[in-house]
Parts: C-alpha cells; structure tokens; sequence
C-alpha cells in the first residue's frame, strides 16, 4: 500500500502546481484586461450606434472594422462592453469576498478559539445560514429594495460567509492547543495577540481556498441576479444583463450571448482552478 501513497503523492503536486498556474494565468489576463483594458479599446462601453446594430464579431462574415467582437443591439462596443463587465464582475467578487471574510472569520475563529457557549452561538448562526436558501433571499431583498451595485455585494456578502466561519472555527480548533500557542500563552500574550498572531497567519492558507470559491460563486450569483434584472443596473455592462439582453436576438446572433458566456465560464473557470490548485498544494505539503 506504501507504492501508491509514493506515485500518487507527486503526480497530485504536479497537478495542482499546473491547475494553479492556468488559473493564475486566466485571472491574471482577465484582471489586466478590466484595469486597463478601456485604454486599449478605442470605443466607449455606453456610445450608442443605432446605425451599426448587431455587427458581428471579426470571425464572421459582415464584420466592421474597429468592432472586433461586433456591436450589440444599440450599436455599442461588444468588446468595450466586455472589459468593462469585467471590471465589474471582480469588483463584486472581491468586495463580496471581503465582506463575507469579515464576517466568517470573526465568528469562526470567536467559536473556535473560546469553545463553550460563544461557540454554541457560532454554531447556531452557522446553522441558521445553512437553512436559508441564498437565490431565493437574494432574489427577494434585491427586488424589494432595487438594484445597485453596492446592494448586490452587500446581500451576497451577507449570506455567503458561512463557508469562511466552517473552516476558521474547525481550522482554529484543531491549532489552539498546540505548543507555540500554549508558548505565546505563557508568556504573557493577550488573547487579542494570541488570536491576530499565532491563529489567523495559520489559517490563511485554508481560508485562500475558501475565498476562491467564494468569489467564483459571488461572480456567478450577481450574472443570474443581473440576467433576471435584479442585479447591476443598465447601462452598466455586466455580463450577465448582456446575456440577458442578447437573449431575444440569440436565434439570429448567437454570439450575443456566447461571448459574455465564455468569458464568465472563463472567468470561472480560471478562478476555481487556482482554489483547487492551492487545496492540491496544501494537501501535499500536509502528506509530506
């Protein structure tokens, strides 16, 4: 049984070392292209050009130069509209990421580290998140409320964080009674010190993958939020209200949809691929 664990041990590295670096690689690109894509784009993602309506993109017949995906069903930019969209689709993620993080981690590592009834109510909070079905709340307080950019990550933050407290408060009991902890305890740390220096750098790790995930999940959530047009608000290009605006003109112009599909399964894609890429990582090092 020990010639298995010695083959599959390094073959695991190898993957999650090459699923990390394309995932790295594809973020990376996406992340370039929002920050400064629109300084590369001659157009503006919001000038309306009733006159060249549903261009198609440059590997199709009847394309326009300067339009190299083509122009939606307002004349506007694709490609312009698609950096833009980018933008704002890892601004929702990250933002969400942050606020859920806040919330998750605090409560976790409370609940972790102190044990008894703080982390009863931990577990309790976690559990009361867990029976309450994300789409459906999201749904509701977006469209009882309006739509905005600052509400959407405020909604998903507010109900995302329970993966975060999950591993924080597992993660922080299974590190709170080991030697450099009781160490730093005995000489005098506060707790505060003992929790922002010896258990939070320790957890990071596990918390990075978490994170991934999340945002992946928070990208693809505000996409659905803004096909039912309850998410960002036009005119600003997120790539689900531009699938949700191609969807009448998908039997004539498929690429009305498929390009904003693409690029958010890319986007996706490439960001789980380094949440999955780190877990490998981590797990190797764990084996070793």
């Amino acid at each position: 049984m020990s010639e298995p664990i010695a083959i599959h041990a390094p073959l695991t590295s190898r993957v999650g070392v090459a699923g990390f670096t394309v995932g790295i690689v594809i973020v990376g690109i996406i992340a370039v292209a929002a920050i400064i894509g629109n300084q590369l784009v001659p157009h503006d993602p919001f000038t309306q050009d009733l006159g060249n309506r549903l261009k198609p993109p440059f590997w199709m017949e009847g394309t326009q130069a300067g339009h190299l995906l083509g122009t939606d069903q307002l004349g506007r930019d694709y490609l312009a509209r698609l950096v833009y969209g980018a933008r704002i689709s890892l601004l929702i993620g990250i933002m969400t990421v942050i606020t859920s993080g806040l919330i998750g981690i605090t409560l976790g590592v409370l609940g972790g580290f102190f044990g008894g009834r703080i982390d009863d109510a931990v577990l309790f909070a976690i559990t009361t998140r867990l029976s309450i079905p994300v789409v459906l709340v999201a749904l509701a307080v977006v469209g009882l409320m309006g739509s905005g950019l600052g509400l959407v990550v405020a909604t998903l933050g507010l109900l995302l964080w329970d993966r975060f407290a999950v591993v924080a408060r597992a993660t922080t009991m299974q590190i709170r009674s080991l030697d450099y902890v009781n160490a730093a305890r005995c000489a005098g740390a506060s707790t505060s010190h003992l929790l922002v220096r010896e258990i939070l750098p320790n957890i990071a790790s596990h918390l990075a993958v978490v994170a991934t995930l999340e945002m992946a999940l928070a990208i693809l959530l505000e996409a659905a939020l803004s096909f039912l047009g309850l998410g960002v608000p036009p005119p600003l290009p997120s790539w689900g209200l531009m699938i949700a605006e191609g969807k009448d003109y998908m039997f004539f112009s498929a690429w009305v949809i498929m390009v904003p599909g693409v690029a958010l399964f890319v986007l996706v894609l490439g960001i789980n691929l380094v949440g999955d890429g780190l877990r490998n990582l981590l797990g190797s090092e764990r084996s070793r």
